[in-house]
């Protein structure tokens, strides 16, 4: 009895080192640089299990053996959830490392970038061509809401969680502006401002512009003069869902909209795109002018003036060019800017 418990004990001894013998390769194997000889990126979509994942591990060649991840995973903290998501593997990354990066989640980041100036139902088609993007935006948001910048974002991100961050953006921006703008301005709210802001932002592209435009604007508010800006009677034209698709004529500028700034006195209800910091910071901060009148100089840039005489030769100067490289124009209104009807 005394021989087979002997027996029992040596090869119970055999056992435990061959075990602990195999612990010790698949840990040193899990734990040493892998094969991988270039970074490489890797999906790993959702649902895929540990055994998946591994196969998928050594067929891009992150791993030599599959069979050393399951191991060193399970052994080195196997309860760790790896998730799914993409990821960008260095050149000799390990087994461990690799769970390690699995288990943080993806590190691999996309953008988009929204442009100063577009309405939310070209944002949402911008979203929507995305295809790294999932879900649905849901209800067009609120015009001038969402902030234009380039947004990071990883694959399978929700569009809608996108838009969410562009409003809170939007959201910190504006008050953050709102509470450093200068005293005596003649708007009421934020939410003024940021209709004023999308008004400057589509009547220029000039970034040096825009505080002597939004100082147009602000002029003609505080004198009770109407802002006359073309580009509200686009939006009127429009709603912001398509391009006007031809020139703006004098004639539109009699179009019974709320929007129409040559009819209606004031802003019109709310804003005409999404403004960007710029602008919004123009229109808080605006330049110190005596102008209230502007008009395309023909260089893409505008011409400022203080009086309506100063203004009319102005637009003259204006027509004589665009005449010039447009014959059949007369009847097309300036590009931006105001005129007198």
């Amino acid at each position: 009895m005394l021989r087979a418990l002997a027996r029992a004990l040596a090869i119970l001894a055999v056992l435990a080192a061959v075990i602990g013998g195999a612990v010790g390769y698949f840990l040193h194997a899990y734990r040493a640089p892998g094969p991988l000889t270039a970074p490489a990126t890797l999906v790993v979509e959702r649902g895929s299990g540990l055994s998946v994942i591994a196969a998928q591990l050594e067929a891009a060649g992150v791993v030599s053996n599959r069979w050393v991840f399951l191991a060193g995973s399970v052994l080195d903290g196997g309860d760790r959830s790896l998730k799914a998501g993409e990821y960008a593997f260095p050149a000799g990354i390990s087994p461990a490392e690799a769970t390690d990066l699995l288990a943080r989640g993806s590190n691999v980041s996309h953008k988009i970038t929204i442009a100063e100036g577009l309405t939310s139902t070209e944002i949402v088609a911008l979203l929507d061509a995305e295809p790294l993007l999932t879900g649905e935006v849901g209800d067009t948001p609120a015009e001038g809401s969402l902030l234009p910048e380039t947004y990071q974002f990883i694959r399978g991100d929700s569009r809608a969680r996108v838009v969410e961050r562009m409003r809170k953006a939007m959201r910190q921006e504006v008050d953050a502006l709102w509470s450093k703008r200068t005293n005596g301005l003649p708007i009421r709210s934020a939410q003024e401002a940021v209709t004023l802001a999308s008004i400057v932002e589509k009547e220029t592209g000039v970034a040096a512009e825009r505080p002597m435009v939004a100082s147009v604007f602000l002029n003609r508010l505080q004198a009770g003069m109407p802002l006359q800006s073309d580009p509200t009677v686009i939006y009127g034209l429009t709603n912001g869902k398509k391009p006007l698709g031809r020139a703006l004529t004098r004639a539109d500028w009699k179009l019974d909209s709320p929007y129409n700034t040559y009819v209606v006195q004031g802003l019109p209800p709310g804003p005409i795109a999404n403004p960007g910091r710029d602008a919004l910071a123009a229109v808080l901060k605006p330049a110190v002018t005596g102008y209230y009148y502007f008009v395309a100089d023909g260089s893409g840039g505008h011409a400022f003036a203080r009086t309506l005489e100063e203004h009319n030769r102005n637009v003259a100067e204006w027509q004589k060019r665009r005449h010039a490289t447009e014959p059949n124009s007369d009847d097309t209104a300036p590009e931006t800017g105001d005129s007198t009807p």
